[in-house]
């Protein structure tokens, strides 16, 4: 897997991507993972080291500096809780959500229970997302690779028609 560094948010537009690359990490005994030294700086300038872990839908973690958590979460508190999808997916996101902040040595602890819910064990992969971060299991990550390498006979979905890299 490739690594690439943080755009620092100084020589970028507001609305371009932040965080990217992936880092492929090892969780100590007590469930700590180190950040790449190549975000560390920028989640302490950012946030000043606070961020916020929480579970996703599709089994894996996401991390975030803390002030671009806020803004989801309102968001996310302010859907009807009459709608029965949109309120199990509020009980996941908002209710796995847990404060943390990186350490002297820039780690941070995975609660059991987001480390159960993702199926994390002891090899993690951290994706760069923009704003945020994904934690997932090595194998699981693998998998989401394999499936978005393979197309149908349909081809690419509609919305990255006319799409080139």
């Amino acid at each position: 897997m490739g690594f690439c560094g943080f755009f620092d948010p100084n020589q970028q537009r507001e609305d371009t991507v932040g965080f990217r690359g992936s880092a492929i990490l090892n969780l100590d005994s007590k469930g700590r993972m180190a950040v790449p030294a190549r975000y560390r700086d920028a989640l302490a300038e950012q946030a000043d080291g606070r961020l916020v872990i929480t579970a996703d839908p599709s089994k894996c973690l996401l991390l975030y500096p803390a002030p671009e958590w806020g803004p989801i979460e309102e968001k996310l508190n302010s859907v009807s809780s009459f709608n029965p999808q949109l309120r199990a997916y509020q009980r996941v996101v908002v209710g796995y959500a847990e404060d943390v902040e990186m350490d002297s040595a820039g780690r941070i602890l995975l609660s059991p229970e987001l480390r159960a819910f993702a199926g994390l064990d002891k090899r993690v992969v951290m994706i760069g997302q923009g704003k945020k971060f994904e934690i997932w299991d090595e194998l699981g990550w693998q998998r989401q690779c394999d499936v978005a390498l393979q197309y149908s006979s349909d081809g690419m979905p509609a919305e990255l028609e006319g799409f080139s890299l």
